[in-house]
């Protein structure tokens, strides 16, 4: 088993962070301790390193199976950008291709290898034939039927475990209930795995409910403040997805539909343009973004009521991977739960599709903290309120209710208890229209009593009597409302109710929108994220795959100006140093030049004088180098630094002259570079990224 010095090299090396998250230390080291393990932990906790890095240190390469293609290959792009050997097989490739790989298989080349389930029979000759340390299955509810996506290919898996008896399985998923979780062990075979189970709780998603009224205005009016951040809207229609994308490409916005009636082809390009943000708002059914490990979506709506909670809190997932603030905007109407009721009474288990809607609907409808009741659903307990919902941050104010309460109520027994909601108000409202005349309502005495009460209004208020016990619906007579033991107590004995004071919560909530509006994204942020697009663009890998939001951030925050500052952002490891290190420093030092608003820290500016002072001595780099305890490329960064702040260091002695002469004439060849690894590669290698970097500054000050 490698020692924990090895095991935070490699976490820093590879991938660029200097600690571990909750888990992930205690998963790895159960994998070198070669148990089995089940791991759930939800979308954005970090699942795919508890692999990841074991496969780095383990001796044969690592099986992971994995759902969907899309994912496949976004993960091993991610991969190959942290200089990490990886490989996929599917159905996408050519023979030629996966000939090619099973080749590099063979000669130990590949680390990690991504399979599909289907697969896995064609390659049985291949596996036979190299060492597996490791096995990972991802999206392992995929093997249960309790699960949410149950997928029959996935229930051959359990034969691994007999055909790889000595290595270790991790199966890992973000949701899965308890019996679910014994339901994917009993079948891959390993059930004494050890269960890691990790909080649900993704503090930095804010959690927002609001009645399906003028949706689109609304829509708008969220984005104002949100011009460039990429997002996601879930529908439960096709055409919904249409005409939403319609209407925001009218306002500007870079957005496309997504549904399974699009073509094959249409889909990947939306599903590829949304990965490499050249599509910034796709509007989807629940189809889309479960192959999708976009880090830095900083929004997600639910333009309509989800069917139950697991698919709504695996959605809002989907936002904030990378740990920085993120919007979910739930909209829900009462046309969403009868839609949804029809869609639970086609499926072959109606009594829990119809439970499960029951408690998604009590979450769009509570008017106390919805973290709490998210939480409990997955038996997860906060004694506090979490603060980041609409709820917590606009908590509402009470009225009496109890004569607004007895005119509803009163408006059931009139119409005998055979009317849904909408008739229901339009009887108080005094509606003219023909369900209402057409069965004489204009004549009972309810008709009209309550016309200075909002059509939307009255629905809240009846959604909170039913909630509070006063009115039920049955939903399996075209949902007529009920009245109950309690709704007795109200007209006849005289018991108070209190309600939410609807108008109040509006306001609050909107004084709360209009500041959010007012924020301003920070300069240097868009001037980081707009180099990591070019460079994603340039690459061909998508810019999340660069560096995250998150690593912007605090780019933004500690504006490192050398190699060895640069080094100690979170997610930057030695490859993504070597390959973008310098047009991000080029880019932070040019905007701090333009607004010096950086205050140099006694130490940071202590650095450049020991260097300077070393220098001066007559040592070369390489014995500054050893004398300071520092790495070469970062004493190269300080002879620059220096040289560039006017120190009196002649740049030409650290280089010699065919490097120099044979870096011009690439610089002529190459056709307007940008960043260092376009020569690296031209060179093929032989002239390291400091020379590169010396040779071209010296070039410039020519």
């Amino acid at each position: 088993m490698p020692d924990q010095q090895q095991i935070l090299h490699t976490l820093k090396e590879y991938f660029g962070y200097d600690s571990f998250r909750p888990l992930q230390q205690e998963i790895i080291d159960s994998i070198f301790d070669s148990k089995d393990n089940l791991v759930i932990m939800p979308t954005g906790g970090g699942k795919s390193i508890c692999y990841q890095l074991p496969a780095l240190l383990l001796p044969g390469i690592t099986l992971v199976i994995s759902p969907l293609i899309a994912l496949m290959k976004d993960q091993v792009d991610g991969l190959k950008a942290n200089g990490i050997s990886a490989a996929f097989v599917n159905s996408s490739q050519t023979e030629n291709e996966q000939q090619d790989i099973y080749q590099k298989l063979l000669d130990k080349e590949i680390k990690l290898l991504y399979l599909a389930p289907e697969s896995l029979s064609f390659l049985d000759t291949i596996l036979s034939q190299i060492k597996i340390s490791l096995i990972a299955i991802d999206e392992a509810h995929c093997i249960s039927a309790w699960g949410h996506d149950f997928r029959p290919a996935y229930t051959q898996l359990g034969y691994l475990k007999d055909k790889f008896s000595d290595t270790p399985v991790i199966a890992l998923t973000a949701t899965a209930d308890k019996a679910t979780r014994q339901d994917i062990c009993n079948q891959l075979n390993i059930p004494n795995a050890t269960q890691h189970l990790a909080s649900f709780d993704r503090k930095n998603l804010s959690l927002e409910v609001r009645p399906g009224i003028k949706r689109v205005e609304q829509i708008l009016a969220f984005l104002s403040d949100k011009p460039n951040d990429s997002g996601i809207v879930y529908c439960l229609s096709r055409k919904t997805t249409e005409m939403l994308a319609e209407k925001l490409q009218n306002q500007g916005f870079l957005a496309e539909a997504y549904h399974a009636g699009i073509d094959h082809q249409k889909r990947s390009e939306v599903q590829e343009g949304f990965i490499n943000d050249t599509v910034q708002i796709v509007c989807a059914t629940i189809a889309f973004g479960m192959g999708i490990d976009k880090s830095n979506v900083r929004w997600v709506i639910h333009y309509n009521l989800p069917k139950n909670i697991e698919g709504y809190y695996q959605e809002i997932g989907r936002a904030g991977r990378d740990g920085l603030p993120s919007s979910t905007l739930l909209f829900h109407s009462y046309a969403d739960v009868v839609q949804l009721q029809k869609f639970a009474d086609m499926s072959g288990n109606k009594e829990v599709q119809l439970a499960k809607l029951d408690r998604m609907k009590q979450y769009a409808d509570s008017l106390s903290c919805r973290r709490k009741i998210l939480l409990s659903y997955f038996g997860e307990l906060i004694t506090e309120d979490c603060g980041n919902c609409d709820v917590c941050k606009n908590p509402p104010s009470f009225i009496d209710g109890t004569i607004i309460a007895q005119k509803a109520l009163s408006c059931v027994a009139r119409v005998k208890e055979e009317e849904p909601i909408g008739t229901i108000i339009d009887v108080l409202r005094g509606a003219q229209n023909a369900t209402v005349y057409d069965k004489g309502y204009q004549s009972i005495k309810t008709y009209g009593i309550a016309n200075d009460i909002s059509w939307q209004d009255w629905q809240q208020y009846i959604i909170q009597l039913i909630n509070q016990g006063y009115l039920e619906i049955a939903f399996h007579l075209n949902n007529r409302l009920k009245l109950t033991e309690l709704s007795k107590k109200v007209l006849f004995d005289k018991e108070t109710v209190s309600l939410a004071n609807l108008a109040a919560f509006e306001k609050a909530k909107e004084i709360a929108q209009e500041q959010i509006k007012k924020a301003k994204p920070n300069t240097l942020f868009e001037k980081l994220r707009e180099l990591r697009l070019h460079l994603a663009q340039e690459a061909g890998i998508p810019a999340y795959q660069i560096f995250s939001d998150a690593s912007l951030k605090e780019m933004e925050k500690q504006r490192p100006m050398s190699d060895e500052e640069f080094i100690q952002i979170s997610g930057v490891g030695r490859q993504k140093m070597q390959n973008y290190g310098y047009q991000f420093i080029k880019t932070i030092i040019d905007f701090s030049a333009e607004k010096p608003k950086r205050k140099k820290s006694a130490n940071k500016g202590n650095t450049l004088k020991e260097t300077l002072a070393l220098y001066k001595t007559g040592l070369s780099i390489e014995e500054i180098s050893v004398e300071r305890k520092l790495a070469v490329s970062t004493i190269f960064s300080h002879i620059m630094k220096l040289h560039a702040e006017g120190e009196d260091i002649d740049l030409i002695q650290f280089v010699n002259k065919e490097d120099l002469e044979s870096i011009k004439k690439a610089k002529d060849t190459l056709e307007k570079p940008e960043g260092l690894k376009p020569y690296f590669e031209y060179f093929e290698e032989a002239i390291d990224y400091n020379t590169i970097k010396m040779c071209l500054t010296i070039l410039e000050n020519e």
